[in-house]
């Protein structure tokens, strides 16, 4: 039976909640497809900051660095200034960890009510691939005239031909796996001459390794566009940094929004961490109201990178299946409690025949 050191980091708002149902299931995944996990739980975020003044110590990325995975809940605080605890806490592990893949895959389940009129399950699923260690979130720039009517600020958009290859690579390698074997290269050539001069022939190149996978462009603007008139186009987007952070949240919408949307931050060679992308949500903490399929979900995505596919199997149907038989998925909306939903997974994950007679 194989056993999996996981760093549990609940963090700041709801994270505690969504992260205590995420456990649950994967404790009964693990009881019943063979394996054991063992969690290592670290306190990381705002509380601890206002604390100690402490976000992300060398003895805190030992840890991580030393665990199979790590299950992230969400870090923010009304207390501490917007940037210090996602740069140095969440940026900072991206880096220090080299997670250069943010992973997010988009899938309509069967039931939910998405805001795309007739538009069926199977016409949304798709992932993108999002490089996550570059481009404009490297943190470089300047200010001159600093406070001055004169006042100029250049943020920089960093792009190593050596970061762009292994991201286009892994997306690629995914594509290829894929039923449609179809990747999409989304950026913006026609003005960011530069850095898109970059991507674009890079991509080209690989692409010559790959004959057997469809390759197209879009310019990130039309993406947008497509991803709503006519999703069932993509199967696979590869893209930088902010274009991928932007239309990962248009995607969380049109798969039923950010109560279901689950994403990974994947070193393949290394330790990789997996979130539901929805943040702290102000104002629900402590009150049994929070969707938790989203960190159950990042759950589920943490199995199939560690190699326990049935298990991960067993997790993703039973996301779907209580997914599309919510009367909503937002907040406050589901009908039943955050607790609840949890055991809802759990008893189909454990006997999923049973737990569907009792439905």
């Amino acid at each position: 039976m194989s056993t999996y050191s996981i760093a549990k980091v609940p963090g700041d708002g709801t994270g505690p909640e969504v992260v205590a149902e995420a456990v649950k299931v994967l404790d009964v995944a693990g009881r019943v497809h063979g394996f054991e996990i063992e969690y290592d739980e670290l306190d990381l975020g705002g509380e601890r900051y206002l604390r100690t003044n402490e976000t992300l110590t060398g003895a805190d990325l030992q840890s991580l660095g030393n665990a199979d995975a790590i299950l992230f809940g969400a870090v923010g605080h009304p207390q501490v200034p917007p940037g210090v605890l996602e740069q140095d806490i969440l940026l900072r592990m991206r880096r220090e960890l080299d997670q250069f893949i943010n992973l997010r895959p988009v899938k309509l389940h069967p039931g939910v009510k998405g805001p795309l009129r007739d538009v069926a399950p199977e016409e949304v699923d798709f992932v993108v691939v999002r490089e996550n260690s570059e481009g404009l979130y490297v943190g470089q720039g300047e200010f001159t005239a600093k406070g001055s009517p004169f006042e100029v600020a250049v943020q920089h958009s960093v792009n190593s031909r050596f970061a762009v290859e292994r991201c286009i690579r892994y997306a690629f390698d995914l594509a290829a796996g894929r039923l449609r074997r179809r990747l999409t290269l989304c950026g913006k050539t026609n003005v960011l001459t530069y850095a898109w001069d970059l991507w674009a022939r890079v991509f080209d190149e690989v692409a010559s390794e790959y004959p057997h996978v469809e390759t197209n462009y879009a310019h990130v603007d039309a993406t947008s566009l497509w991803m709503i008139e006519d999703p069932g186009r993509f199967d696979v987007i590869v893209t930088d940094n902010m274009f991928g952070d932007i239309i990962t949240d248009l995607a969380a919408a049109i798969q039923g929004g950010l109560g279901i949307a689950s994403g990974g931050n994947i070193n393949p060679n290394g330790v990789s961490m997996f979130e539901p992308i929805g943040g702290t949500a102000p104002g629900f903490e402590g009150t049994g109201q929070i969707n938790p399929l989203a960190a159950i979900g990042a759950a589920g995505m943490m199995l199939r990178i560690l190699g326990e596919a049935a298990g991960a199997d067993a997790v993703d149907t039973a996301v779907g299946e209580v997914a599309g038989s919510l009367p909503s998925l937002r907040a406050g909306e589901m009908g039943i409690s955050t607790s609840e939903v949890g055991d809802w997974v759990a008893s189909l994950v454990a006997e999923p025949e049973k737990a569907r007679a009792r439905a």
